[in-house]
């Protein structure tokens, strides 16, 4: 069974992302943090994206970031698939929060039901193939447009996304070079993917 038990994040302020990721989202063990180690500029590669049961709890979760220091990159706001919001962590990594119900059914709370990472991908079939042959199960796929695979009981969900795509939906630019800043922690490591994202064997 291949399952995501947290990521390591680099940052070049270690203090203030561990605070952040603490007092903010209050990520627990799903978030690791370590020196930056090799450059990094503009997008990469990958957003990591917090889901709620709905808009209150997703407006909590973003007044919380900004309090800690996030940017916010999209404001968050009604959409055909749902609400959400795009921001921008003090590490410099994109976060998305979200959530399916465009209307409150109780009191708004800062929690959030669910993690994933989502890759940014320049060849979709060769990416899904790697990750089924490190024993990942695909559990949701249309074509080259979009891969997710089982969480596999894990605490952190990870979804494959075209590169090219991610622009649009996140609001940004999509050039970078250098160093993607995250590890993958779990059972599918060590191994580096096709787009150059690592994994570590889950300590």
């Amino acid at each position: 069974m291949t399952s995501i038990e947290y990521i390591t994040l680099e940052a070049d302020d270690v203090a203030a992302a561990e605070d952040f990721y603490s007092k903010a989202f209050e990520m627990g063990a799903l978030v690791r943090v370590k020196p930056a180690e090799a450059a990094s500029t503009g997008f990469r590669g990958y957003s990591l994206s917090l889901v709620a049961s709905q808009p209150g709890n997703v407006d909590a979760l973003l007044e919380a970031a900004v309090a800690h220091g996030a940017e916010v990159v999209k404001p968050a706001a009604k959409s055909f698939w749902g609400y959400g919001a795009i921001l921008k962590a003090p590490d410099g990594s994109i976060w998305k929060l979200a959530c399916t119900p465009k209307k409150d059914s109780a009191p708004a709370e800062k929690k959030f039901d669910s993690f994933t990472i989502l890759l940014g991908t320049t060849d979709m079939n060769a990416t899904k193939k790697f990750y089924g042959e490190h024993g990942l199960t695909v559990s949701k796929s249309y074509g080259r447009k979009y891969t997710e695979f089982d969480a596999e009981g894990g605490p952190v969900h990870l979804a494959l996304y075209p590169r090219k795509a991610f622009g649009k939906d996140l609001g940004i630019p999509i050039e970078g070079s250098g160093s993607h800043r995250l590890t993958v922690g779990g059972g599918a490591g060590p191994a580096v993917d096709p787009d150059g994202f690592e994994w570590e064997a889950a300590s």
